[in-house]
């Protein structure tokens, strides 16, 4: 078995084990011998990444929530604080090394529309994955930068894939999500979802649902932000929001 293959190999097994942190380093392995992903390698690459990450997105959100209940000061808020900060600082290391191989492994090899949208809408997510817990000129920067990777990828996904590709439909469900969480800009992130559902469903409707599954999950995922941001707060909203959140 040739190297590539071996790597792809244990990146699968890696996965299965669910050593997300082996598997981002089996996917790192394959990125810097510069290939044009295929679409199982592309799906492995995130995967692995998405997992390490969102473990640890997840913990700063709780503890972003916990020092808020807390009266700043006291010894509990500092050590939380802490936590957080330690936090903060793994996350910036793994996004900004992703954004590092997506720049000059991955883009520079991508040779079809697919990748192309794939790989400038995951540097659109970890951009938006710095503006979360970032402050300032910090978060303006990585706001700005995810802005332009979204927009870069959706006007090729506008040319190369059609409205019901999935990874077009990922791209605006997670486009939507920065409008919504980072850019504060609520009636954009529900124009940009409503467009993404509305055009895929026009043309599932011509062609029929066979051979749609994935399309159909991503549209009921922008489905349910739709109906999330249009109804009234509700307490299990930002729980809900993450996990929709998170693709």
């Amino acid at each position: 078995m040739e190297e590539r293959g071996k790597v792809v190999c244990m990146a699968k097994l890696a996965e299965q084990a669910e050593r997300y942190d082996d598997m981002v380093e089996f996917m790192k392995k394959l990125a810097r011998m510069d290939v044009d992903m295929s679409a199982e390698e592309r799906h492995l690459f995130s995967v692995g990444f998405k997992n390490t990450i969102g473990a640890r997105r997840a913990s700063w959100r709780i503890l972003s929530s916990l020092e808020q209940k807390v009266a700043a000061g006291e010894q509990a808020s500092r050590m939380i604080n802490v936590y957080r900060k330690k936090v903060e600082d793994e996350l910036r290391v793994i996004c900004n090394e992703i954004l590092s191989i997506i720049a000059i492994h991955c883009l520079p090899l991508a040779n079809t529309g697919e990748n192309i949208v794939f790989f400038y809408k995951m540097k659109g997510d970890y951009y938006r994955y710095l503006a979360e817990f970032s402050s300032e000129t910090e978060k303006k920067s990585a706001a700005d930068q995810s802005l332009m990777a979204y927009q870069h990828a959706m006007v090729v996904a506008s040319t190369e894939l059609s409205p019901a590709h999935p990874i077009r439909l990922g791209l605006a469900l997670n486009f939507s999500v920065f409008f919504y969480e980072i850019m504060n800009c609520h009636e954009r992130a529900s124009q940009v979802a409503k467009q993404a559902f509305d055009e895929a469903t026009n043309e599932i409707n011509s062609a029929g649902v066979e051979g749609y599954n994935d399309s159909i999950l991503m549209m009921e995922l922008l489905k349910d932000n739709l109906e999330l941001w249009t109804s009234e707060p509700n307490e299990g909203k930002a729980i809900i929001f993450f996990l929709r959140g998170i693709y």
